[in-house]
């Protein structure tokens, strides 16, 4: 038995789970107003289903966007499938939960990063502790080999 309480972990499952109930209710009753989201996810997961002209084309993440056009949104305790078009062609795909890296709504500006991160011995915080941060505070940070999109763009 573990002598800490594993925060990181928890609030990992919490913040999946959320993000599972938003999803349900989008399948049940559609988007609400001006609601929709970014998606990031690991495309090398092994649960990840994706057609293979798509993990060419983005080898380690890939950012959808449900918004205007989507189909065959199904929820599942470990991850959801949904069909969205890529220039005029439906594609499906299946994200489990575990390979989410952010979920973002610019709409009421929320976002969720699940994040890895190195510890050197002098960080608090335990390796793949979550971070919640705000959407605009992030758009400000660079990362590596990820094209930048600043939410103010689209902002009405």
């Amino acid at each position: 038995m573990s002598r800490t309480i594993d925060y990181g972990n928890l609030m990992h499952r919490a913040m999946r789970s959320l993000i599972q109930q938003v999803l349900q209710g989008i399948a049940d009753t559609g988007l609400p107003g001006d609601h929709h989201f970014f998606i990031t996810f690991d495309t090398m997961h092994p649960d990840v289903e994706i057609a293979d002209w798509l993990s060419d084309r983005y080898p380690e993440e890939m950012t959808v966007v449900i918004q205007h056009w989507f189909d065959n949104l199904t929820v599942t305790d470990e991850g959801f499938a949904i069909t969205l078009n890529f220039g005029d062609s439906p594609e499906p795909l299946y994200i489990p939960y575990d390979a989410i890296r952010t979920f973002v709504d610019p709409s009421v500006e929320f976002g969720l990063r699940f994040e890895t991160q190195d510890t050197d011995g002098d960080d608090p915080e335990p390796e793949g502790a979550p971070m919640i941060e705000d959407v605009e505070a992030d758009s400000d940070r660079t990362t590596r080999d990820a094209e930048i999109v600043r939410l103010d763009s689209f902002r009405k």
